[in-house]
């Protein structure tokens, strides 16, 4: 399995960026997919939480408003849309995979143990 993030860079505060997830060795719509972030000299801590079919979504509450995750089971990509960032969104973001089908992305949460697969990270750096 081989999961590898894409789309990090630096912006100044306000602005936006897309982060991409793609995914190959398993059956992507098998899988809920999360992302999760590690700021610098912090523990990670999860961002926000897709069902396998996309029909459910789950985020931590300092980033409902500001992020959207969404997935394209067609393409195999999994999306991370960010906007009105901060600077302590600055963070190494990871996407991870999940084999449940449950309908509830709330339900499965942030528990890391539930995530076997996970990509490498994407750098976000928000700073003027």
């Amino acid at each position: 399995v081989q999961v590898t993030e894409s789309g990090g860079g630096s912006v100044e505060p306000g602005g936006s960026l897309r982060l991409s997830c793609t995914i190959s060795g398993l059956t992507f719509d098998d899988y809920a997919m999360a992302w999760f972030r590690q700021a610098p000299g912090k523990g990670r801590e999860g961002v926000a939480v897709i069902s396998w079919s996309g029909g459910s979504t789950y985020y931590a509450g300092s980033m409902k408003d500001r992020f959207t995750v969404s997935r394209d089971n067609t393409q195999n990509i999994l999306y991370l849309q960010m906007n009105s960032l901060k600077p302590e969104d600055t963070a190494i973001y990871f996407c991870a995979a999940a084999n449940y089908l449950g309908t509830s992305a709330q339900a499965l949460g942030f528990l890391e143990s539930q995530y076997p697969y996970w990509g490498q990270g994407t750098q976000v750096t928000v700073s003027s």
